[in-house]
C-alpha cells in the first residue's frame, strides 16, 4: 500500500466514525444564532487559525451570519501577545467585542485546550469567559477534544485512526465539517458561485 492510499483510507475510516448527530446539533445551534442575529467568533491557532479565516468568509458570504476571527488582525494579535501574554489574547478580544448570549464561540483545534499540559491556554481562558456570558460554544477538535469538548454545547471530535496523523486529519476535517455546515439546508442562504452557473 502506498502512503497516499494509507492516508486516504484513514480519511475514509474517519468519515465512518464521525458522530453525525453531533454535527446536526452544531447546525441547530448555529441556526439559532442566525435567527437571533448573533455572531460567530472562530478561535484557533496554527493551521486551525488559517481554517478560522476561511470559515469566517464562508459563514458571512454563504450563510449570512456576522462572523470574525481574532487571528485575522495581526496588529492586535501581536500587540496583545507582546503586552499581555499568550494565554489571554482571545479572552480579552472577546471582551472588547462584547460577546453576549446571542453569540457563539466556535473552536477549531487539534487538542481543544488543556491547562495542565499548557496546551492552548488561550482557548481555555476564552471558553471560561464564554460560559460566564452564556454564549454558545461549538467546536471541531481532534483527540479527546480537551477542554473544548468538556464545556461545549456541541463539539465534533475527529476520531483518531492513526496516532501519527492526528494533526493533519484533525485540521483537514475541520474544513470538511464547516463546509458541510455552510451547505446545510438549515443554514445556507446564498448559492455558491460555481454551482449557480450549472443549468
Amino acid at each position: 500500500m502506498t502512503y497516499a492510499q494509507q492516508h486516504l483510507e484513514e480519511a475514509t475510516r474517519i468519515i465512518e466514525k464521525i458522530d453525525f448527530d453531533t454535527v446536526e446539533q452544531v447546525a441547530d445551534i448555529l441556526a439559532c444564532v442566525k435567527a437571533e442575529e448573533g455572531r460567530i467568533f472562530f478561535l484557533g491557532v496554527g493551521g486551525s487559525a488559517g481554517n478560522c479565516s476561511h470559515a469566517v468568509n464562508d459563514f458571512r458570504k454563504i450563510v449570512g451570519i456576522e462572523s470574525y476571527a481574532p487571528t485575522d488582525n495581526v496588529s492586535e494579535l501581536t500587540a496583545r501577545v507582546n503586552d499581555e501574554g499568550w494565554a489571554t489574547i482571545f479572552v480579552e478580544w472577546l471582551k472588547t467585542s462584547k460577546l453576549n448570549s446571542k453569540d457563539c464561540v466556535f473552536v477549531f483545534s487539534v487538542g481543544g485546550g488543556n491547562l495542565e499540559k499548557n496546551i492552548s491556554p488561550n482557548l481555555v481562558e476564552a471558553l471560561k469567559y464564554t460560559k460566564t456570558v452564556s454564549a454558545k460554544i461549538t467546536g471541531v477538535v481532534g483527540r479527546d477534544g480537551g477542554y473544548t469538548a468538556k464545556v461545549a454545547d456541541a463539539c465534533v471530535i475527529i476520531p483518531t485512526v492513526n496516532p501519527d496523523t492526528i494533526t493533519p486529519h484533525s485540521e483537514a476535517f475541520q474544513a470538511v465539517i464547516w463546509h458541510l455546515l455552510v451547505s446545510h439546508p438549515k443554514l445556507k442562504a446564498n448559492q455558491t458561485k460555481w454551482e449557480s452557473t450549472v443549468k
